[in-house]
């Protein structure tokens, strides 16, 4: 195994470690093109020290991806003779599917588009997801190489960094569904932990801190016994970990909340999306790896700019509202009183007001909080596995972040 001689300084872990082969992947096109992408499009237009890129959010998910692979495979650490028959007890496996999941983890977000565009579905042709291009990244010629020269297979790197959820025509074993599990899972993924702690550093956001160092040292592979008996295996806790858990789910909704719902981000992400639905080609972005890693967040701002000084241009309204900061304004948001008196409450006052103010001035925008997935074993000091949502008081309780909000034309008001 190589050692680890190179470190990369980072605000949040202190120190990123990789050995050499490792960093020709981070030297590659796919990663280098994410120093490029914002990891929260034009957020920082609302809090200006969200300036942060995919890049930093890829090598801090590789970094703490193998520190919870160091812990869960770690003979200690397995608790259920179950578990003993599917971890690899070859070193030289163990170091392998080490490097695999490093690399999976790396490589997780290369096929974002600029901006981190959330409205991909509207963005990218019919039966594409950023999970399908990232997975085309992956098996492109570019890599080809470096994976030799990882010694690793190319179709383990895309099992693990997309996961079953997105990876249908294969069969996985319950050893690569956990690994994948390590990256993306709704409730443990280190996808998730490091964005967290990542974006509320940035933003100075304080909500979304949790002690991930505890977090990390109780994570286990556990079965599902409590689930009519199953010996599925699932990312899960030793009880102490527990809270440190529960505060990292609270994170996530009081985040959703006061960041990735915030009505002014709402609001620049529609405008965006409509500016690139007049700007693309086609209205969609390119979905060939060699054309998708030419297009970064400096070939749109370059658009964005010479759009909004063009008033011929079908796009110059939506660019013009990003650059002027002349965005629509919030104008209602969902409240409980009239949900109680009318479930389609907010609908009907969308509907009132394009009557009265025209379409063209009305914004209706609705989301809900993904992967809100809160339930996992837990190994108590009694050694029974119990589901999280069984034992926590507050698990149950923390609801799901979700906006409906009308925004008009400040002409308008």
């Amino acid at each position: 195994m190589s050692k680890y001689i190179h470190e990369l300084r980072d605000p949040i872990y202190n120190f990123i470690h990789y050995n050499t082969e490792e960093r020709k992947a981070i030297n590659s096109k796919p990663i280098q093109r994410l120093r490029y992408i914002h990891q929260l499009a034009l957020t920082y237009l609302v809090y200006p020290g969200a300036t942060h890129k995919r890049f930093e959010h890829s090598l801090g998910v590789m970094e703490l991806a193998s520190r919870v692979y160091d812990i869960v495979t770690d003979p200690n650490n397995i608790l259920d003779d179950s578990i003993r028959n599917i971890v690899p007890k070859s070193a030289f496996e163990l170091q392998y599917w080490r490097r695999a999941l490093r690399m999976a983890a790396l490589f997780h977000d290369t096929g974002h588009l600029p901006f981190s565009h959330a409205a991909e579905r509207e963005l990218l042709p019919d039966d594409w997801n950023h999970e399908k291009i990232t997975a085309e990244i992956i098996r492109s010629e570019e890599m080809i190489q470096i994976w030799n020269d990882l010694k690793i297979q190319t179709e383990d790197v895309v099992k693990l960094a997309v996961g079953p959820r997105y990876y249908k025509n294969y069969n996985f074993t319950y050893w690569e569904a956990i690994l994948s599990e390590i990256i993306v899972s709704d409730a443990l993924g280190v996808d998730r932990m490091d964005y967290l702690l990542r974006d509320s550093h940035h933003t100075g956001v304080a909500y979304g801190k949790f002690d991930h160092y505890r977090l990390i040292e109780t994570m286990r592979i556990l079965p599902k016994y409590y689930n009519y008996g199953s010996k599925e295996p699932a990312l899960g806790i030793e009880n102490g970990g527990l809270h440190a858990v529960e505060a990292m789910l609270l994170a996530r909704y009081f985040m959703y909340t006061q960041l990735y719902f915030h009505p002014v981000r709402r609001i620049y992400d529609i405008h965006l999306r409509d500016f690139l639905k007049t700007w693309l080609q086609n209205e969609v972005f390119p979905i060939e790896v060699e054309n998708h890693l030419q297009v970064t967040d400096n070939e749109v701002f370059v658009g964005l700019f010479n759009v909004a000084r063009d008033q011929n241009h079908k796009g110059h309204e939506y660019a013009k509202r990003i650059v002027n900061r002349n965005h629509f304004r919030l104008l209602y948001d969902r409240k409980q009183e009239d949900i109680s008196k009318n479930l389609e409450a907010q609908k009907a006052i969308y509907n009132d007001l394009k009557k009265k103010f025209g379409e063209n001035n009305v914004i209706y925008d609705t989301e809900k909080q993904r992967g809100g997935d809160s339930n996992f074993p837990v190994y108590l000091n009694n050694r029974r596995i119990v589901s999280a949502l069984s034992i926590s008081d507050v698990l149950p309780k923390i609801p799901i972040a979700a906006i409906d909000s009308i925004y008009i034309n400040p002409n308008c008001l």
